[in-house]
Parts: structure tokens; sequence; C-alpha cells
């Protein structure tokens, strides 16, 4: 009697924590399952969906209207010729899409950033062109952030991160025995592990897509490949020092950028020869 009266309300502790994590998985797995799928015309890769089209759209476009309207928007001059110049030659390159209005907006402003944002609305700040140099090295950075909304990657980062948000859930649940203390710093545990382990990875995966298709669109708009890695040295030069451990970024090392595009350029070469 002393074992069986011992054991049974730990079998019962026990239930009551898987319990909310085997439904927590449950909501996840019809999460993923329920989500929209998208087939990626340049890589072949299918991706599942946090958000439609249309969603992506209009958030797209709020967040452009937001951005322009809090900036100094440049509508003339020599910055602004060269990105719609560049900008025009890209979007021919990558062809028509239904789901994509390109609009581009140059920002006076000191950053060392451009952005696509989904449904094809760009910011180019023009503290980035001392960097870019030519048009043959902006079509380089708007090539990378294009290919992030032909990607929807916006979108798939949505599905990750609410599936993450759920599983939290069920493991906090799973949890609701603990004084709030304990709670606290298991989940801070747990949450570091999902961000460095699930979503960062995730997220530096993205950027290395975008940069070998915007290197697809660079070689399909006539510039020279040979200049994608040439943007990322000047850029690794003007953060010397201020750079963030890889696994704790939201995007590879230049370094790592760098050696990638350089093994990719010969095949991108070729597959665009033979497509064209």
């Amino acid at each position: 009697m002393l074992f069986g009266s011992s054991s049974a309300p730990g079998r019962s502790r026990l239930w009551w924590r898987i319990i909310p994590i085997a439904i927590g998985l449950a909501v996840v797995g019809w999460q993923y399952l329920g989500a929209p799928t998208f087939t990626n015309p340049e890589t072949g890769r299918t991706a599942r969906l946090g958000l439609s089209t249309e969603q992506e759209t209009a958030l797209g476009l709020q967040g452009f209207h937001e951005v322009t309207a809090q900036s100094k928007v440049i509508a003339s001059g020599p910055a602004y010729d060269q990105v719609m110049r560049v900008s025009q030659r890209l979007a021919a390159a990558v062809g028509a899409d239904e789901h994509l209005d390109w609009q581009v907006a140059v920002l006076d402003d000191p950053q060392q950033n451009a952005f696509c944002l989904p449904g094809g609305k760009i910011c180019v700040y023009t503290g980035i062109l001392p960097i870019t140099q030519s048009d043959a090295g902006l079509a380089v950075v708007l090539g990378h952030e294009m290919a992030h909304a032909t990607c929807h990657h916006g979108a798939e980062r949505v599905l990750r991160q609410n599936m993450t948000q759920t599983a939290m859930l069920g493991v906090q649940g799973s949890m609701s025995d603990l004084d709030y203390g304990q709670q606290r710093v298991l989940m801070g545990l747990i949450g570091a592990g999902a961000q460095y382990g699930v979503l960062l990875p995730f997220s530096r995966s993205h950027e290395s897509e975008a940069d070998h298709v915007g290197l697809k669109y660079l070689v399909r708009a006539g510039y020279d490949p040979q200049e994608a890695a040439k943007f990322w040295t000047r850029m690794a030069e003007s953060t010397q020092g201020g750079a963030t451990p890889e696994f704790m970024s939201t995007h590879p090392l230049h370094e790592t950028r760098i050696r990638q595009l350089q093994e990719w350029i010969p095949e991108v070469v070729a597959s665009e020869q033979s497509r064209g």
C-alpha cells in the first residue's frame, strides 16, 4: 500500500504535464498541415505559409505607407534615377507575377539598408549607395531584397513563429503546478533554445535563399555576378569589428555569404545561359 499510494500521484502529475504538450503539438500539426503551400519556381522548394497572398499584399502596402510617411522621400536626382533604373531592370528579369506590384521609394537617410516588403514594396536608403558604388552593386542588394518577396519569406516566417508560440504555450501549460519563479527560469531557457535553435537558423536560411535567388535575377538582368561577392566584401569592411556571432544573428556572416555566392556563381551562370 505504501508504494501504491505514492506512485499514483506521481503518475497523475506526469499526465498533467504530458496533456498540455500533446495538445500543443496537435495544434502545431494542424497549423502546419492547414497552411497554404507555395513552390518556389527558382529553387523548387515547397514552403508552407502563415498568410494568404491577399494578407501579405495588404500588410506590405500598409508597412510601405508607414515607412514613407515617416521618411524624407526623394523623387528626383541621380540617386533616384539610379534606383529606378536598376529596380526596373530587375523587375523585368523577375518576370510578371499577378501577386507582385513593384513600387520603389528612395529615402534620404544615412542607414546602410534597403528592404522589400511583401507584395513588392521596396525602400532604398541613400546610405547604402556609397557601398553599392555602381548599378551592378545596387542590383546585388535589390535582387536579394526582391527575392524575399518572390519567395514569400515573410509569410513563411509568420507560420514558423505561430507554430513556435503554440508549442511554447503547451510547454507553459505543463508547468502550471510550478511556482512563478521556476516557470520563468524554465520558459526562459526553452525560449532561448527556440530562438537560437529554430527561429534564427530559419531566418538565416531565408537570407541564404534570397542571396541565391537574387544572384539568378542579377545574372538574368545582365549584371556581372562577380559584383555580388565584391559588394559583400565592401559591406564587411564597412562594419568591421561590429559583427554578431552567426548563431546569434538573423543573417549569415558576411564571410559566409561571400563564400556561398562564389560557390553558386558558376552554377547560376550556366543555368541562366541554358535557360535563355
